[in-house]
């Protein structure tokens, strides 16, 4: 490689498990590298190279091989795959796909993901993990209301009212049978564990978030705490790769999916793209602001705005716009290093001549 050294203008590398392969272009597009390495030989040999552009599919693995590339000295960018894919061409190979990224990173106008700190992956793990914790709870819960509905018991919805409901299905033997309540009995230790290790990650969460200052100041923003605010941090960490608060609500698929064509503007359901749990979590953080904020609404100078947008939107498409606000609101606070403060206008001050 030492002849290419000089030649080699941007590389692009198609990341796999155990073997990488690898395309480099010249100034002009022209290929001078086609190379297949394993994972130990990709440092090592990259160290030998002049700094140079190289592009990869922002994957698993590919946060920690773009700060290795970076310590070296490399441009190393992160896009998404499906940002890459028109740049593909013929069938489908590992090269192929290697040329592709390798083409697709010296756009100008390529949208490129930001490379994450190894402590904002160690948070992105703990969301993760409480992500796949709630879901398995919320599988036993609902499979405790089916056994429950075979046997005409019909529980009111709501965790708290199944939770208050099991102590006296226990003594139902008129309705359930032995091996029924056994099932039941393990379903609830199953839902009581965890439970358990819910509360131990939110609470180590919410510790995080309060030793941080960035997620100090998201918090201030209504319906926001610790659960959203570090999740935030830590899916976009200052928010430098969005140039304005609507570019983070439409990464986060909170804004219409648009198809349009022919001078006609057709706007369809939200895109839905993005960070799905993020997505999630602002949604929810819009409920509460609806739902739980009411009284509240003017003191975060939000009344004027969801009372108008009550009379002509759906309660379930206002909640998904006043996520959208919400969103563009925290990505401010976030990036400008703002808490969030109401400001107050006079609207019937009258105008100067």
């Amino acid at each position: 490689m030492s002849g290419l050294d000089s030649r080699i203008a941007a590389i692009g590398i198609d990341i796999g498990k155990n073997a990488f392969h690898v395309v480099g272009q010249d100034g002009r597009g022209a290929l001078v590298l086609r190379q297949k390495w394993s994972r130990g030989q990709v440092e090592a040999r990259l160290a030998n190279l002049p700094p140079c552009l190289i592009g990869m599919e922002a994957c698993v693995g590919a946060h920690h091989l773009s700060r290795k590339l970076q310590v070296l000295g490399h441009d190393a960018r992160l896009m998404p795959a499906k940002y890459v894919r028109p740049y593909s061409k013929g069938q489908k190979n590992d090269f192929r796909d290697a040329e592709a990224i390798a083409e697709a990173v010296q756009r100008p106008t390529m949208k490129f993901v930001a490379t994450k700190t190894a402590e904002q992956l160690d948070l992105q793990a703990l969301h993760r993990v409480r992500e796949r914790l709630v879901g398995q709870r919320t599988g036993i819960i609902n499979q405790i209301r089916a056994f429950l509905l075979e046997r005409g018991i019909a529980v009111r919805q709501g965790l708290r009212f199944l939770r208050a409901e099991l102590p006296t299905v226990a003594t139902r033997s008129d309705a359930l049978s032995p091996r029924m309540l056994r099932l039941i009995e393990d379903l609830a230790d199953d839902w009581r564990r965890l439970d358990a290790r819910i509360e131990a990650i939110s609470g180590e969460i919410e510790e995080l978030a309060r030793k941080d200052q960035a997620c100090e100041r998201l918090m201030t923003v209504p319906g926001i705490g610790p659960i959203i605010s570090r999740a935030m941090v830590a899916a976009i960490g200052t928010g430098d790769a969005f140039s304005k608060g609507r570019d983070f609500g439409a990464w986060l698929g909170l804004v219409p999916k648009q198809i349009s064509t022919g001078d006609r503007t057709i706007l369809g359901p939200i895109s839905k793209r993005g960070n799905r749990y993020l997505r999630a979590l602002f949604v929810q953080a819009a409920w509460v602001v609806l739902v739980k904020l009411g009284k509240k609404w003017e003191r975060y100078g939000l009344r004027s705005w969801i009372e108008a947008a009550k009379k002509r939107l759906h309660r379930n498409v206002l909640a998904i716009a006043l996520a959208n606000k919400l969103a563009r609101i925290a990505w401010a606070v976030l990036h400008r290093g703002r808490a969030f403060e109401c400001a107050k206008t006079d609207v019937m001050a009258p105008r100067s001549a």
